[in-house]
């Protein structure tokens, strides 16, 4: 199973400028059923939108109504950060601290078993944590 990273989640929008073929042919190959998101995933989307309406109201329009497609695409499959995924995640800043946003990805992922997408492979860079990077993808 696998957790996407904002990161890829983005590169798969329809429509995104200069996409990664490298990326969108990693997602092809696997079973929708096996990817997930992470609820951090979502707030960053969220918050990637708020900030295009602010500063591009059509722009902003485009990324909400992605936003919309991706949640109902995911219903089932967004992992939320519970009390367990915190407990897991404390460590990570131990004992150098972690980009948050980035740690509690890492924690749902470790907490479910699951294999991080990400572009930002030094991001996740933990002892045995299992990390792609799609954009090393060879159809």
């Amino acid at each position: 199973m696998y957790l996407l990273d904002t990161n890829v989640i983005s590169e798969l929008r329809h429509g995104k400028a200069k996409p990664s073929a490298a990326v969108r042919a990693w997602a092809a190959r696997q079973p929708i059923n096996e990817l997930y998101l992470s609820a951090v995933t979502v707030l960053e989307m969220e918050i990637g939108a708020a900030r295009m309406e602010r500063k591009d109201a059509a722009q902003g329009r485009v990324l909400r109504a992605w936003n919309t497609k991706v949640a109902e695409a995911f219903a089932s499959r967004v992992l939320a950060f519970t009390e367990t995924t915190a407990r897991a995640c404390a460590p990570l800043h131990v004992p150098d601290p972690k980009s948050f946003r980035d740690s509690m990805i890492a924690a749902t992922a470790l907490e479910h078993r699951f294999t991080v997408v990400t572009h930002n492979v030094k991001d996740f860079a933990y002892r045995g944590f299992p990390v792609i990077d799609p954009w090393d993808f060879a159809a």
